[in-house]
């Protein structure tokens, strides 16, 4: 890491999900870059391309985890997060307004930096299998939201089409329950299969118990 009071250039990242914006000033909060790029292979490139000009650049961003802190991470830049609380305050400090424009997110930060970036910790670099780790676990949190947004939904419209598959089941994250709607799709062909079908069903998917089983023979 470089000595703080050796630095020239202060930056920082204003980071979406499909593109970024990144300001860098100098030790007296002049504005000497100021660009936004696509989040792609093609629009990183370009950013460390255009950084090239601040060696040993240090760069604050509002997280500290995700593709983009990544992304700064193999761009060799030193990194510091910020927390989504302070971060709305510095914006505030620059534009009491709370206006939203991701130049002036960008430029806040920077600034930020320069004047308190000494008192904060930088990011520092994990093992790759640490990394991998952390991406996984946020495409595990990301994957379970998904699957309860599709569970409600799922419940929702069985609440109003079909009532009794809500009652006689009550975890729709299981694979049986999903079974059951192959197995018997509408109220009708639940009837129409019969005692022995649902018991079988029951059996099969290893559901029958004493205290259960009768209760949703008869459901």
């Amino acid at each position: 890491m470089t000595d703080w009071n050796k630095r020239t250039r202060f930056g920082a990242l204003d980071w979406a999900s499909d593109h970024h914006d990144v300001v860098v000033v100098d030790r007296q909060g002049q504005v000497v870059a100021s660009f936004g790029f696509a989040h792609s292979a093609e629009g990183w490139a370009e950013l460390r391309l255009k950084l090239t000009a601040y060696p040993q650049l240090a760069i604050a961003v509002e997280t500290n985890q995700g593709a983009a802190v990544q992304q700064l991470i193999e761009a060799g830049l030193e990194i510091y997060p910020v927390n989504p609380k302070s971060a709305q305050r510095y914006r505030e400090r620059k534009a009491p307004s709370g206006v939203k424009d991701d130049q002036l997110d960008a430029w806040s930060l920077a600034d930020a930096l320069r004047l308190d970036g000494h008192g904060w910790k930088a990011l520092v670099r994990e093992d790759p299998l640490i990394e991998q780790l952390r991406l996984l676990c946020r495409d595990e949190i990301a994957l379970i939201e998904q699957r309860t947004a599709l569970v409600n939904q799922l419940m929702q419209a069985l609440r109003e089409y079909y009532p009794a598959a809500l009652e006689a089941f009550d975890n729709w994250t299981k694979s049986y329950t999903w079974g059951f709607l192959e197995s018997f799709p509408t109220p009708e062909r639940l009837q129409s299969a019969g005692k022995r079908k649902w018991e079988k069903f029951l059996h099969a998917h290893k559901l029958w118990r004493p205290d259960t089983a009768p209760k949703r023979l008869e459901i």
